[in-house]
């Protein structure tokens, strides 16, 4: 599923409609005449929107992916960026729990490591987001013991 915010949806619509008329790719200034958005915002969008593969935006026309994804729209990326988050949080935890042993432990080391350099490639600053919110809701909990540092994964 792929997200996108209002305004992308609005650009995208307009795109669907004008692809037709436009086999050849859209003209940048017929959706900015028609949209009445400023250039600069514009091409931001469709960036985002080529960035996520539902349009192709080059050489200052814009055409319509063949996408056969669903689409969800959220009101601003603020929200976007939260729900990003989310998937991350549920993402990470479905990766603590392929690494856990028997006892539900995983090293410290080995999750940070996992987070970091593994599959999610999460930045130090989401890495202690996600950990410390995983903590917050009481998933994870953070022990000592006399070998080192670990988490608990609490089911």
């Amino acid at each position: 599923m792929i997200t996108i915010t209002k305004n992308e949806e609005v650009v995208l619509d307009q795109v669907k409609i004008f692809n037709i008329e436009y086999p050849e790719g859209i003209p940048l200034n017929v959706l900015r005449k028609e949209l009445g958005f400023h250039e600069y915002d514009l091409v931001e969008i469709l960036e985002e929107l080529s960035a996520k593969e539902l349009v192709i935006f080059k050489d200052n026309k814009v055409s319509l992916s063949e996408h056969e994804k669903e689409i969800n729209t959220v009101n601003s990326k603020k929200d976007l960026k939260e729900l990003e988050l989310n998937m991350k949080e549920k993402e990470s935890y479905e990766l603590i729990q392929n690494l856990v042993n028997d006892k539900n432990l995983v090293s410290k080391y080995t999750l940070e490591g996992h987070l970091l350099y593994g599959d999610l490639k999460l930045t130090n600053f989401r890495m202690y987001h996600i950990i410390l919110s995983l903590q917050n809701k009481g998933l994870l909990k953070s022990i000592t013991k006399s070998d080192g540092e670990y988490y608990l994964l609490v089911e």
